[in-house]
């Protein structure tokens, strides 16, 4: 089965394309970096050359795991409305993965685990998460602010791959792991799970999940990365 994956929520993105087999892991064919700042102009034509240069058409691509959030509202939006119009004409499943839970699998921890990204403004993303070998569960997402997420991450390991919050976090005390940002074949592994495991949603009912207080999205607008 051929699964492409896409990751437009930050400064900078990929996609990637994978075989996946239904009782084995997926293979990576290929992982395309897209430059921030210019995801609209060339997401669908790196789409397109990505599959001809592997021989294949839009038509082969059997399913999509995409990021839905959290992260930069524009890139968000370019990202999920290009994956919902292809998945929509191709009738074909979607995985929305949380970048979130990618970033707690990505980390070698088990247990309980806080996933963190910057959220700007002095705020951070964060995901707590039940961290096992089959997996993470997740238990909440939520913004808060830099001194909130020390206070809620004691007992729990801190998971980031951002710096300067692993500095702050080590600095207080806590235990952190810091990691590589997982890209869109970690989206594509994790996407592909989630397809086998039944968890999809149709096209018209794929969202970006900004993890924002909404006077946020509506009056500050613009993006956080």
């Amino acid at each position: 089965m051929l699964l492409l994956a896409a990751d437009t929520s930050g400064k900078h993105g990929s996609i990637a394309l994978a075989d996946c087999g239904p009782e084995t892991a997926c293979r990576m064919i290929e992982v395309v970096p897209l430059d921030g700042g210019t995801f609209s102009a060339q997401l669908v034509p790196q789409v397109a050359a990505l599959l001809a240069k592997h021989g294949s058409s839009k038509q082969d691509i059997e399913g999509f795991a995409v990021v839905a959030g959290p992260g930069s509202f524009t890139g968000l939006r370019i990202g999920l409305a290009a994956i919902k119009a292809l998945a929509e004409v191709l009738a074909k499943p979607i995985a929305a993965v949380s970048l979130l839970e990618a970033i707690a699998i990505a980390g070698r921890s088990r247990g309980k685990v806080i996933a963190t990204l910057d959220a700007g403004r002095g705020d951070v993303y964060a995901g707590e998460y039940g961290v096992n070998g089959s997996g993470a569960h997740l238990e909440r997402e939520r913004l808060l602010t830099r001194s909130e997420l020390m206070q809620s991450a004691v007992g729990s390991i801190v998971v980031t791959a951002d710096s300067s919050l692993a500095e702050t976090a080590r600095d207080v005390g806590l235990q952190v792991e810091k990691i590589e940002l997982p890209r869109s074949d970690a989206i594509a592994r994790l996407g592909w799970q989630k397809i086998l495991a039944g968890e999809t949603v149709l096209p018209a009912d794929l969202e970006a999940n900004y993890i924002r207080r909404s006077s946020e999205i509506f009056f500050k607008g613009g993006s956080s990365l």
